[in-house]
């Protein structure tokens, strides 16, 4: 390296728990006024701006002889992306709604056309209205009223996820600001097709409120519903029969539903079932009675009861009949009800499948596909008295369709196949799901894709992913980003680690509170059986990982730095003791059912110093490191990868590049838009591409 890395100042900060004393030299990195900065960034302290701005100067003159090639990764990847493309055209009445790209757009517009034939009609054209905003722009959620006559969408145009809620006519140019600026999520309507209901922030960012008003009114409406509990975020929908709007209150292992009769919406809220600490449940309704996927009974995988308690009244919990009964290792991932069936959603060993319920006859089918590793997904519609459901398929080399499929006669439709206009033949790439022996003796799943004709001789540089927190589970899906990687004779993996749900609940269970730490060692136990097998070596495997999955390489890193040849941390959660410990933050008490809440628990305190990347980074020799991050990020907060990129870069004895890419403009999702976000990935694969000399 003959470029000199910035330096922050440090201005240590000591701190004391439970017998053990510490300091942070980097705390000051967090302004004291850091809700206002995820409002209006301009409003950063200057000496942090001046840092950040420093670290981003040294990145880009670190990175700058890889220009040519990142703008060829991105040349690629944009090449394989469809320039005119639409989402799946889903009947709703007289309608079918769609979201279609044009050649060239970032936003797209948002479409529908008459059911039986007809020309299309723009509803939203986001293309232009991002035209006129000054950095950030990102629509969220796009609702149309039961009326078919109006349009609510909401607006984030600073990143941090505060949406701000316009009203227009379907079919109409202009839009009206409602004053509703802290919306998150969904935008919900009454049956009435003017009463709008919405989920409120609080002044800690959390979604706390489900708020309702005439869309003709100004003010901030009625409340529906308040958390007291800043542990329990709240999300707002509708039932499956559309009879009702729901309300959700939930944190990692509980959660409670709440119901408004969608034709009455001024009708306080009915709790179905008061919350049970370590118990969560859903609502489904058909035809008078519920069906509730929930774990209750030591159901773990979780099960389907039914109760004669219509969604709208309150329902006991000690009356509910099973229905589908809890199998170990068969995690239930979804449930859908339709006038006639019943449509779930499971998981075995890794694999998905979408099983059909006749609710006449009993009987039961499943749509099962027969590559070794695939993607399976239902896509939600808006028709609940139809035998048509909508279902999305792909693996690593097959790109993605998505097909009606008629639940009465078995038959299924192609709607639309994903294409890609520079080309793509599937038998060019081959993929495999292998198991590794963890050290505690687990078999944990791993998704290879690579070009045909590679062998595992112990040369190939790999990608490692890897993702394992909040039960969620990284899908063998089609990318085509990955494809520049792949084609230049990188291994792609993905590691199906514990605290994901490949293998069911208990799978997530045994990655999160005491259990974290066997997160961490799937991760490095795979690269290191990768390695025996032959498919990588040591120095040979760069590991990647986003958010939580930040957290996962960062703690890798520690354990084995010499295992990597590099790292990307991508908005990466590696603060973990000082954020869970600050109760003011959006995401802490929420979070506390996943990580432990080391204020007031010892073994979790000592748990998590045990393992947060920041506060264990060691004197050693690492791999280049590079570390991705968002200003109005309310999920990581931007201070957690610039400390982390400061104290790597104190204890690096070696001479690779610690750096730090900061986003002055957006949050958690980095760029928004289908072109500019691939810039960010193409940086990324040009620095992987680097660190492996293949650049």
């Amino acid at each position: 390296m003959t470029h000199t890395p910035p330096r922050a100042d440090k201005r240590p900060l000591a701190q004391s728990r439970f017998g053990h004393d510490w300091s942070d030299d980097y705390a000051w990195l967090k302004d004291e006024n850091w809700q206002a900065v995820l409002r209006d960034p301009a409003k950063l302290s200057p000496d942090i701006r001046a840092h950040l701005e420093a670290e981003n100067a040294y990145t880009q003159t670190v990175l700058g002889p890889l220009s040519d090639l990142e703008e060829t990764l991105f040349e690629e990847m944009k090449g394989r992306l469809e320039p005119a493309r639409s989402s799946t055209k889903l009947p709703d009445g007289p309608w079918r709604y769609y979201h279609r790209y044009e050649p060239g757009h970032e936003h797209g517009t948002y479409m529908r056309e008459p059911r039986d034939g007809g020309q299309a009609v723009t509803l939203l054209d986001a293309e232009t209205l991002s035209e006129g905003a000054d950095g950030f722009f990102d629509i969220g959620d796009v609702s149309h009223s039961p009326d078919h006559a109006r349009l609510a969408y909401g607006l984030d145009l600073k990143g941090s996820e505060n949406n701000e809620v316009f009203i227009k006519t379907a079919e109409g140019a202009e839009a009206r600001f409602t004053g509703i600026d802290k919306a998150a999520g969904a935008l919900v309507w009454a049956a009435d097709s003017e009463t709008l209901f919405w989920v409120e922030r609080d002044e800690n960012q959390r979604p706390s409120a489900v708020r309702y008003r005439s869309v003709d009114a100004d003010g901030e409406g009625r409340l529906a519903y308040e958390e007291s509990d800043p542990g329990f975020f709240v999300g707002v929908g509708t039932s499956d029969d559309d009879r009702h709007i729901t309300i959700s209150a939930h944190d990692h292992t509980t959660s409670e539903v709440w119901a408004v009769p969608m034709d009455d919406p001024a009708r306080p809220p009915v709790c179905f079932a008061p919350r049970r600490t370590g118990v969560e449940y859903s609502v489904s309704p058909q035809d008078g009675r519920s069906y509730i996927l929930s774990n209750d009974r030591k159901a773990v995988d979780f099960a389907v009861f039914q109760s004669g308690t219509p969604l709208g009244e309150a329902s006991d919990p000690a009356e509910w009949q099973s229905f589908i009964d809890h199998e170990p290792g068969r995690l239930i991932l979804g449930l859908e009800t339709y006038a006639g069936h019943m449509v779930r959603l499971e998981r075995i060993n890794a694999l998905p499948r979408i099983v059909v319920r006749d609710m006449e006859s009993s009987e039961e089918h499943g749509i099962e596909m027969d590559e070794p590793a695939y993607s399976l997904g239902l896509v939600g519609g808006y028709e609940y008295d139809t035998t048509t459901l909508h279902y999305s398929y792909s693996s690593p080399t097959t790109p993605a369709s998505v097909y009606a499929y008629d639940m009465a006669s078995r038959e299924r439709t192609l709607m639309r196949r994903q294409s890609v206009p520079s080309g793509h033949d599937p038998a060019d790439y081959a993929t495999q799901r292998i198991e590794i022996t963890a050290r505690d003796g687990q078999s944990v799943p791993v998704t290879l894709l690579y070009k045909r004709g590679i062998e595992p001789d112990g040369t190939n540089p790999l990608l490692l992913y890897g993702y394992g927190s909040y039960g969620h589970t990284i899908p063998a899906d089609f990318r085509t980003a990955r494809l520049s990687l792949v084609d230049r004779g990188v291994v792609y993996a993905v590691a199906h680690i514990r605290g994901g749900m490949a293998k069911g609940y208990g799978w997530y269970e045994a990655g999160k509170l005491a259990g974290k730490v066997n997160t961490f060692n799937d991760f490095v136990d795979a690269g290191r059986a990768l390695a025996d097998l032959g498919w990588t070596a040591r120095g040979r495997i760069i590991a990647h990982g986003g958010s939580a999955g930040g957290l996962l390489v960062g703690a890798a890193l520690n354990q084995d730095p010499g295992l990597f040849g590099a790292v990307i941390g991508a908005v990466p959660f590696v603060d973990v003791l000082n954020t869970m410990s600050d109760a003011d933050l959006p995401l802490t008490p929420p979070e506390w059912p996943e990580w432990g809440n080391p204020l007031e628990d010892e073994t979790a305190f000592r748990t998590i110093l045990s393992y947060s990347p920041y506060e264990n980074v060691m004197e050693a020799d690492y791999p280049p490191v590079l570390i991705t991050g968002g200003l109005t990020d309310p999920r990581v907060t931007y201070w957690e990868p610039a400390k982390w990129a400061a104290t790597l870069r104190d204890h690096q004895t070696g001479e690779a590049p610690i750096l730090l890419k900061m986003n002055m403009d957006a949050g958690h999702q980095g760029e928004s838009g289908r072109y500019k976000s691939l810039k960010e990935t193409a940086t990324e694969y040009a620095f992987a591409l680097m660190a492996v000399g293949l650049s």
